[in-house]
């Protein structure tokens, strides 16, 4: 999204975000050669002005910027032209509403150039600008990774095994990105397509190997990847999340399934668990890897989604087998249907590391890495046990306390099976909300799988937005409330706010020997409330609140998926 869109002001801005973002030299495209990339004529000597950057946002402006001004939430871009044409923007693109607020201003001095849907071009401008990754030109090998959960540690798994295997590396992503320097915070899942260019053209000019990126529904209904052609693109699964953009799971599944083009992909590979994967995989017009993870024995549609095509490990190009529990993760066997073995260990827990982990491997197997270099790496560098914020993250041991970002049904039903101790008189007690101005269809869902997987079930806030928490809270606790009375469950079900309450009640009520799970904000150090952001960290409140009690913290931070 625009400046224009971007709730609050969380910190960093994204002013000071981006300021690590562009190459440090972009020779200037003449604007005459930018009108006829989007079929727009320039007139006169306004031709020959030379471009060097393009831009959303109008505090992010540099001198030799084109000025991309689009309609936001609650202001036109090109109510804020002035302040960009005073940074140095040479040339300004709009739509018509944007001309006609231009009519009525100051006269501009920088060319105007007009686009019936600007924003539909931004991301071609932005490659033909930055030269991101021109064709015939050595670039970072680029793999690309979506899917309602599992983007965020597929995309560590896979940065860390080219790593092993000796590749400088580049990440993209919900929590941090990194091109071969100090890492800058993320504010978005993907960035706009100009800051995506712009790290990619940062990245090549830096030399580096190759680099990963998250890849939402969101960025591809909203353009941020236009104009990108991953080399690798790798689908985790599909399940119920973002139905206030998409409106039905066919539709969230047709947006993913863009990316599995010939226009935005050169291979793919898919994880067929479920019926959306295998649906994907026949699809899908570029040559596609299939993995299956949930092993052998699953059936058509047993994980989710529409039926059709190989059910679980049946037919799939790479599967999963012999998985054993090792410490808190598990070491398995990736096998092709050649024959061809992989020995892999994660140590993170739970099922879904497994596959997130079986997926990284493949990915970089289509990267164009033989199976015994991977096999080496994986051997020497242990690069699936490995440091993602947030998620899983282990705060204490007795009790076992841990933090994740799991915020839809699907996320949180895994994390409470991952967390669940097999001793005998443990218990699991889970502090959770829902994001306000989302989906609300998930939120008595995400109450009903609480209350059947934890024995304590604390109903808090998440990020309420402009919605009333209240509210929120309620029809988390309605469907809580509903699965404890309709199957008869031994739980308990509390609703404590704010966030921080909660959190100090778990931990008040846990033993050494129980579980408390925080799940929904998992690395988010801010949570916006009717358009104010507060400092919140669910890891330092848990932490926190387990000294305050006695109890022991980790010194090390461990993060365990």
């Amino acid at each position: 999204m625009s400046e224009l869109n971007a709730p609050g002001a969380p910190a960093p801005s994204g002013q000071e975000s981006r300021t690590g973002f562009r190459p440090a030299a972009v020779a200037a495209v003449p604007l005459a050669a930018i009108g006829e990339c989007i079929g727009v004529v320039v007139p006169g000597t306004s031709g020959s002005v030379p471009v060097t950057g393009i831009s959303l946002d109008s505090r992010a402006v540099r001198p030799g910027d084109l000025y991309v001004a689009l309609p936001g939430a609650t202001r036109h871009g090109a109510d804020f032209v002035s302040q960009a044409v005073e940074a140095g923007a040479a040339a300004v693109l709009t739509d018509d509403a944007g001309a006609r607020l231009l009519a009525l201003s100051n006269d501009v001095r920088v060319p105007v150039l007009l686009a019936a849907e600007p924003r539909g071009v931004v991301g071609r401008l932005s490659a033909l600008i930055y030269r991101s990754r021109p064709e015939g030109a050595p670039a970072p090998v680029l793999f690309g990774v979506t899917g309602t959960n599992g983007k965020t540690t597929t995309t560590y798994f896979i940065n860390s095994l080219l790593q092993a295997l000796g590749k400088t590396t580049g990440l993209i992503g919900t929590i941090e990105i990194l091109a071969g320097g100090e890492p800058i915070p993320s504010l978005l899942t993907t960035p706009e397509s100009t800051d995506v260019h712009a790290l990619l053209a940062l990245m090549r000019e830096r030399g580096l190997d190759a680099a990963s990126m998250e890849v939402s529904s969101h960025a591809v209904s909203f353009h941020r990847v236009d104009g990108v052609v991953f080399d690798v693109a790798g689908f985790t699964n599909l399940t119920q999340d973002h139905l206030d953009l998409h409106g039905t799971m066919d539709e969230y599944f047709r947006t993913k399934a863009r990316l599995f083009t010939a226009q935005r992909a050169r291979a793919a590979v898919v994880t067929v668990d479920d019926g959306w994967g295998r649906k994907l995989a026949a699809a899908a017009d570029v040559p596609v890897t299939t993995l299956a993870t949930a092993g052998p024995g699953a059936t058509a549609g047993s994980a989710g989604g529409p039926a059709g095509g190989p059910a679980g490990g049946s037919g799939a190009d790479w599967t999963v087998v012999n998985p054993v529990p090792r410490a808190l993760g598990t070491e398995f066997v990736l096998r092709h249907r050649d024959g061809t073995e992989l020995r892999v260990h994660t140590g993170l827990p739970g099922s879904f590391n497994v596959a997130n982990a079986a997926l990284a491997t493949v990915m970089v197997l289509a990267g164009g890495h033989e199976p015994a270099a991977v096999q080496s790496a994986l051997d020497t560098a242990d690069p699936f046990t490995v440091a993602v914020p947030g998620r899983m993250q282990l705060i204490c041991t007795a009790p076992a306390a841990v933090v994740d970002f799991a915020h839809n049904p699907d996320a949180l039903a895994r994390a409470l099976e991952a967390v669940r101790s097999p001793a005998p008189g443990s218990k699991v007690i889970v502090v959770f909300g829902a994001t306000g101005q989302r989906d609300q269809g998930k939120r008595p869902a995400m109450g009903a799988i609480a209350a059947r997987l934890a024995d304590t079930v604390i109903v808090s806030d998440d990020d309420p937005h402009d919605e009333d928490a209240a509210a929120i809270r309620a029809d988390v606790l309605a469907g809580a409330v509903a699965a404890q009375d309709g199957e008869g469950l031994d739980c308990t079900i509390l609703e404590v706010f704010p966030r921080d309450a909660a959190i100090r009640k778990a931990v008040e009520l846990a033993a050494p020997e129980d579980t408390i799970l925080v799940a929904g904000r998992g690395h988010e150090v801010w949570q916006e409330v009717k358009g104010v952001n507060l400092s919140l960290d669910d890891r330092v409140e848990l932490r926190l609140a387990l000294t305050a009690r006695g109890f022991t913290v980790l010194e090390d931070q461990r993060i365990e998926s």
